[in-house]
Formats: structure tokens, C-alpha cells, sequence
């Protein structure tokens, strides 16, 4: 199956947190370090989650946030440093590619916040997506 999703992150599982309804799970990303994912509990048990399990987070672009220097004080539990690679801008929206130790993320962002924060190729970024904007996708 292809997915339109651009940041599709290989990675290994390295825990499990069962609630009532919802799952925490850490994932080692390939590139090494690791990303949260808050799942439904019946999600994590279809795709059979459990520690050396392979699977693929996956993030839409629309998902990843920017900050131009670490924040403090956010909830926000996935944060990869990074350096702009590119920046396209459109009439509105621009998309901003990042690499980072976790592998390529690319963010869509208001052409406003890419002005604002003086973003440009060769910019260092912390790319920033909340845990239940991850999706889990398992062989």
C-alpha cells in the first residue's frame, strides 16, 4: 500500500503502556532515537504491539510543528533537533524539509511562520509532533 503520509519512520518497539483505552509506545526509529506514539488500546492489540515488534510511525506533514530554539514547557513529547534542508513556498503554505538523527521530516507550515521564524535552508529547527499525532503501521 502507498500512503500519501510523507514522514514514514522505520523503528522497533520498545514498550507497551496499556491504559483502559488508550497505549503509549516508544519506538526506537531506526536513525536512533525514539518517538512516542499514543494509540487506542484496540489498535495496539490488532497490530499485535509488543517489545522487537518492526513497525513504521507515521506522521502527516500538517502534524509537525517548528520552533526556531528549544522551548520549554511544552507537552509535546517528540522533539528532534534538525537542520532545514529545503523550503518550498506556495501562496499560503510552505513545506519545510528537516534532517534529523530520526531520518527526513518534512512540515507544512503557513508561509507567515516560515517569515516569522526566519526560516531558510541551513536554519537549525526542532521539528515537534505530539504523540497522538503518530500512527503506527505494522508488517
Amino acid at each position: 500500500m502507498t500512503l500519501s503520509i510523507r514522514n514514514q519512520l522505520p523503528g522497533t518497539v520498545t514498550e507497551v503502556h496499556a491504559g483502559q483505552v488508550m497505549a503509549t509506545v516508544r519506538v526506537r526509529l531506526d536513525g536512533g532515537p525514539h518517538l512516542l506514539a499514543a494509540i487506542t488500546l484496540e489498535a495496539a492489540e490488532q497490530l499485535s504491539l509488543a517489545p522487537g515488534k518492526p513497525v513504521h510511525a507515521l506522521v502527516k506533514s500538517t502534524e509537525v510543528a517548528l520552533a526556531a530554539r528549544q522551548a520549554e514547557g511544552l507537552s509535546i513529547r517528540n522533539r528532534f533537533p534538525g537542520t532545514i534542508t529545503e523550503v518550498r513556498p506556495g501562496e499560503v503554505m510552505a513545506s519545510v524539509k528537516i534532517a534529523t538523527a530520526a531520518g527526513e521530516l518534512t512540515a507544512v507550515i503557513t508561509r507567515d511562520a516560515v517569515a516569522d521564524l526566519g526560516l531558510f535552508a541551513g536554519s537549525e529547527v526542532i521539528a515537534l509532533i505530539k504523540a497522538t499525532e503518530v500512527s503506527l503501521a505494522a508488517p
